[in-house]
């Protein structure tokens, strides 16, 4: 109930933060720059997130009720937003990146005509990286309660240990690697200007960076702990128990990114408030 309760609450912000974050992006900006193209499909991105909440809620109070069909769609939907959502952070992140240190280079390639063919990019690969798991999520009945998770069996399991790898290096090492690459080269670049604008930029790159951190990292690490669980590298009953209960628990932390991104990146910049 105190999780169920939990989606509603963020199902309600979320969905009116980042509707709000669309509404000012497209009838007040005019999508003008690379910058509102990109905040737009975050946006986008996380209420693809936000569309699984009703379902968990449901899900969390009784059973799945929704068939095989929706099953598949609901869970490819929730890793179609969380791998977009990483890859428009780490896609922001560069532009931002190249606008700070590249500055004369980046004023030819910044425009929004390429930001909606790199958005475009975004989302064909998110959702090859989501296809595995249309495959393996089945509802299957234990104990007379109907569950909707990803069934794997002697010849599938090396998929479940390639998905958790998948979701490790795609959704964590390369986007933090790309992340810090840049903001090093970022801050770098702006403690040698001492002015009130270039103060604010720094202080909101290391808010990008905490909240990315904060959110992602711990179900990101549990789930490379369940890769190794699977290999046989680590083993053991209770670490197996200690692991499902941590995969919820981190994977509840994850979900809040959906009420914090349209704060960081949409009403903490100057532009976006006027």
């Amino acid at each position: 109930l105190v999780l169920a309760t939990f989606y509603c609450v963020l199902f309600v912000f979320s969905l009116l933060g980042n509707s709000l974050v669309i509404l000012v992006l497209v009838v007040c900006k005019k999508l003008r720059s690379i910058t509102d193209i990109y905040l737009l499909n975050l946006a986008l991105s996380d209420l693809l997130f936000v569309f699984t909440f009703p379902f968990q809620t449901h899900y969390q109070l009784d059973q799945w009720v929704f068939g095989t069909v929706m099953c598949k769609l609901v869970s490819g939907v929730y890793y179609m937003g969380f791998f977009s959502s990483m890859f428009f952070i780490t896609l922001m992140s560069v532009d931002r990146y190249l606008a700070v240190v590249h500055a004369i280079y980046a004023m030819t390639v910044r425009t929004a005509r390429m930001g909606t063919t790199l958005s475009l990019a975004v989302w064909l690969i998110a959702i090859v990286a989501t296809s595995p798991l249309l495959v393996l999520y089945q509802v299957a009945s234990e104990d007379g309660v109907l569950q909707c998770y990803p069934s794997y069996n002697r010849q599938t399991l090396k998929w479940k240990i390639f998905i958790y790898f998948e979701i490790n290096i795609l959704g964590l090492l390369i986007p933090f690697t790309i992340l810090i690459f840049c903001y090093v080269r970022m801050l770098h670049q702006l403690r040698s200007c001492q002015n009130h604008h270039k103060t604010k930029a720094i202080r909101l790159v290391l808010i990008v960076v905490m909240a990315s951190l904060l959110f992602w990292v711990p179900f990101n690490v549990v789930l490379f702990l369940t890769s190794l669980f699977g290999m046989k590298v680590l083993d053991g009953c209770a670490l197996s128990q200690q692991l499902i209960y941590a995969t919820h628990v981190t994977e509840t932390i994850s979900f809040t990114h959906c009420c914090v991104n349209p704060v960081i990146y949409a009403f903490m910049g100057e532009r976006f408030k006027k």
